[in-house]
This record gives structure tokens, C-alpha cells and sequence, in this order.
């Protein structure tokens, strides 16, 4: 038994990986480290955060420059590597975007529901003035906002219950998800269009979302109250 064996403690995994890589050159090391953050980030299946990628490079690793350098050779490349979430994830290109409906004859072939009208127009309300409880939607919108309709949103996790509001039974409020912020591709909130400027340009307003028709199939249960714990549904590109 190795000497490194001998003081390991029984249930203590072996360090099989040099993130320093001191041993190399620093061009090889930089080869190296972009190849683990390329390949960590197109194994995962959601935005792969800095705090990840930090376990598979150095210390002295900028992670900036490193993307940068990913992004760099994948110019040519079909698919490209963009902020979102909080993370890095690999996504196709939207110039391909019809090629990949031809193929699937879906949206990226997920069978991913694709919002209505109504339901994009609460999205982005809450999206916009979060945390925001349903009775104040139904007063924005000057009719009922349906359970049913918010199940849909927090079905595909596009929304989630937020902190309870201070108004009389304590509401739930709702606010948008790191899921809302992947299929949006936006890194964080801050990256939505201001609401003041797109008012001053005429291109959105109260007004206009009043406009929007809430069928009236989705406001059942007019007079039942605030809710409490909202009921989750079992039933994305950018409809903002």
C-alpha cells in the first residue's frame, strides 16, 4: 500500500484530477482547461455555472478568456456557447433554426407547448413586476387570471411560488425561473428590455396588453379568492 493510500480515510475518494496542470507548458494547460470547460458544459443538460467549471481548472484559470477562446473557434460551427441562466450552455445557432424543425417537425424536437397568446401575456407580466400575486394580475388585467393558467406556466417551470405578499391571507406571489431566464437566453433579468423605454417607443404599454384576449375558458373560478399554495399542472423560442 502506497504511502498516499495508507493516510487516505476509508470513504474518501481518490483525486484522480490535476485541475493546476503545472506540469505543462501554460499553452498546453490552456488547451486543456478549454477542452474540460467545453466538455463539461456540452455534457450537461441545463447552464453550467462558474462555481462548476471552477472544479475542473486552476486557480489562475480566467474562465472569461476561456470562453472567449471557446466561442472563438466555434465561429464556423452550427451551434455556439452563450450566458444563460447564470451559466454556460451550448445552443444551435437561430440562422438553423428552421432546419432543426424541418428535421424534428417540432420546436427543437422536445415537444415543447408553445404558449398562448394569454399565457405569454401573464409570463411577461410577472416576468416584469415580480413578485406579483394572481389577484393583482386579475386587477392588471381587469379579469380573473386563472389557476388553470398559471398551472401551465409553473408546469413547464416557467414560473414558482414567490414570498407571500404582506395584502390580507398572505397570497403567494409568483416569480420567474432560472428556466424562464434558459429558454428566454437571457443571463439575467437585468437583460430584459426595459419596460419605460419600450413604453417611450410606443412599443409596449398597459394598453396593449389589456388588448390581449384571456379566453374565457381560462378564467373559471371567478370570486373563488386568493389562493393558497397554487396547484402545479401536469400539462419556448422568444413570444414576448
Amino acid at each position: 500500500m502506497s504511502e498516499a493510500s495508507a493516510r487516505r480515510k476509508p470513504n474518501e475518494q481518490p483525486v484522480l484530477l490535476d485541475p493546476e496542470l503545472d506540469h505543462l507548458p501554460p499553452e498546453l494547460r490552456w488547451r486543456e482547461w478549454m477542452g474540460r470547460v467545453e466538455a463539461v458544459i456540452f455534457a450537461a443538460n441545463e447552464p453550467v455555472t462558474r462555481s462548476v467549471l471552477a472544479r475542473v481548472v486552476g486557480r489562475n484559470c480566467n474562465l472569461e478568456l476561456i470562453i472567449d477562446d471557446i466561442r472563438a473557434e466555434l465561429t464556423d460551427r452550427p451551434y455556439e456557447l452563450v450566458a444563460v441562466a447564470g451559466g454556460w450552455q451550448h445552443r444551435t445557432k437561430k440562422a438553423f433554426g428552421d432546419v432543426i424543425h424541418a428535421a424534428f417537425g417540432q420546436q427543437g424536437g422536445q415537444g415543447e407547448k408553445e404558449l398562448s397568446q394569454s399565457e405569454a401575456l401573464v409570463l411577461m407580466c410577472i416576468a416584469y413586476f415580480q413578485p406579483i400575486t394572481r389577484g393583482e394580475l386579475s386587477s392588471f388585467f381587469g379579469k380573473e387570471v386563472s389557476r388553470d393558467l398559471i398551472a401551465v406556466l409553473r408546469g413547464q417551470d416557467l414560473i414558482a411560488s414567490g414570498p407571500r405578499s404582506p395584502q390580507p391571507g398572505a397570497p403567494y406571489t409568483y416569480v420567474t425561473t432560472k428556466t424562464f431566464l434558459s429558454q428566454f437566453g437571457l443571463d439575467t433579468l437585468r437583460q430584459l428590455p426595459d419596460f419605460e423605454a419600450l413604453e417611450d417607443a410606443g412599443l409596449l404599454s398597459k394598453e396593449k396588453l389589456l388588448a390581449g384576449d384571456i379566453p374565457t375558458g381560462l378564467a373559471r373560478g371567478e370570486g373563488d379568492g386568493e389562493e393558497g399554495e397554487p396547484t402545479r399542472g401536469v400539462i419556448e423560442d422568444e413570444v414576448l
